[in-house]
């Protein structure tokens, strides 16, 4: 049975500092960790807690592309299993944190697949896959003491972690340009042969994405756009796109960083481990799915919000982990977010056409039919962003200059457009 009135209301953090470049952190004061869990929110609004009584994502290992995992924190202890570096600049493991933001990857995995702490592992962060396992690949975003192009950083990282036995891939990053290099279609197109599921960011608007990049813009991934904690959209901490498929808490989260120290953040980079998390457990619960079926028992539980069955604010809905594995969902035979190798056959030959062809006749879904990339001689083509690959987090500078100019005049819009697309 679907379980309704889950939702509840919560005050926002007003309190935020600067972490790196790209992340923006409330000090949760500094938090004790016995009253960490009670932050959570997340686990019972969101069905994990009730989840729990099948699975916490035994079996499953997911890979976390980011700025290294601190493993040896209390709340991780036991979580990594591998790892391994591809900027040239961490360790060899991938558990030493680097780059402009060195706490954000290990805050990614505490969300995902925290143990917790204190006696019973009562105290401190709890994922939302307790009991999966972590493969640490560390990232250099945009660092220039790493000895490898951000895209090509993405590329290795992505194919280790499928030969490595990932059987999920969380990237809570975005490139913040509708387009890819080719090398990414080999990569990702490796995952996909191989039966991966890749969880991707929708990025934020207070962090310069206005709508969603790639990796998120890539046909087959599982996008994932922030909402508040009212279950509306956040209208700093995410963005929009056809490709977004569901919706999950970007704001007032918590996690876990090295030091044994806590935080509450905002971003889609928290978003997606929770996404992330959710396809642990099904994965767990039904080990005979495929990436595709994993992916739409998520999206099709999830739930709607407003009259239309996708939208570029929500996608499908709001995740429910609970109904992810109890509904009935019919078994379906395609990726319902798309398929990449079509996607490559239509725009990356030589004579590719010059408009978008019928989605049906190119068996990708006109919801998530990402733009082909520009003619990269053409002076109208998008930018090239090769060293651009951000974490998904919010710049404080911005989200302060963002708030202040933009939410007097945008703000009011925004919720006018949920009063109108809300049940």
């Amino acid at each position: 049975m679907r379980r309704t009135g889950r939702r509840s209301g919560g005050l926002k953090a007003a309190v935020a500092i600067l972490l790196g470049s790209f992340l923006v952190l409330a000090v949760a004061a500094p938090a004790a960790a016995d009253s960490i869990r009670d932050q959570q929110y997340w686990l019972a609004d969101y069905g994990f807690t009730a989840a729990w009584q099948f699975t916490q994502g035994e079996g499953v290992t997911v890979a976390v592309i980011d700025t290294g995992v601190d493993g040896s924190i209390k709340d991780l202890a036991g979580a990594v299993v591998g790892g391994t570096d591809v900027s040239g600049i961490g360790s060899p493991d991938g558990q030493k944190p680097i780059g402009s933001n060195p706490d954000h990857g290990t805050l990614v995995a505490s969300m995902l697949a925290g143990r917790g702490s204190g006696a019973g592992n009562a105290s401190g962060i709890i994922g939302v896959a307790p009991k999966a396992s972590i493969l640490a690949i560390s990232v250099a975003f945009g660092d220039a003491a790493a000895e490898i192009n951000s895209d090509d950083q993405i590329a290795n990282a992505v194919r280790w972690a499928v030969d490595n036995g990932a059987d999920v891939i969380n990237m809570s990053l975005t490139r913040n340009s509708l387009q890819w290099p080719e090398s990414w279609d080999d990569a990702f197109l490796y995952a996909f042969e191989h039966d991966v599921v890749v969880v991707a960011a929708a990025g934020n608007r207070a962090g310069g994405t206005t709508e969603v990049g790639a990796p998120a813009t890539i046909p087959g991934v599982l996008t994932v756009a922030g909402v508040d904690r009212n279950g509306e959209a956040s209208f700093d901490a995410s963005s929009q796109g056809m490709t977004i498929a569901v919706s999950a808490p970007s704001e007032d989260l918590v996690g876990a960083a090295p030091g044994n120290r806590y935080f509450v953040w905002d971003g889609t980079s928290g978003a997606a481990p929770l996404v992330s998390g959710l396809v642990a457990l099904v994965r767990s619960e039904y080990p005979e799915l495929d990436a595709a079926n994993v992916i739409n028992r998520v999206i099709s539980t999830a739930t709607p919000v407003g009259d239309s069955k996708h939208s570029p604010i929500y996608g499908f809905g709001l995740i429910d982990a609970y109904a992810a594995l109890v509904d009935y969902v019919a078994e379906i035979d395609e990726n319902p977010m798309g398929d990449l190798s079509e996607w490559i056959r239509l725009y990356r030959r030589a004579d590719a056409p010059e408009v978008v062809p019928n989605p049906e006749e190119a068996h990708v879904p006109a919801a998530i039919l990402p733009p082909p990339p520009p003619d990269p001689a053409s002076a109208d083509g998008w930018p090239d962003r090769r060293e651009t690959i951000i974490s998904t987090g919010i710049p404080l500078a911005l989200a302060l200059g963002f708030g202040s100019l933009v939410t007097l005049g945008s703000i009011g819009a925004l919720r006018h457009f949920k009063r109108a697309t809300r049940k």
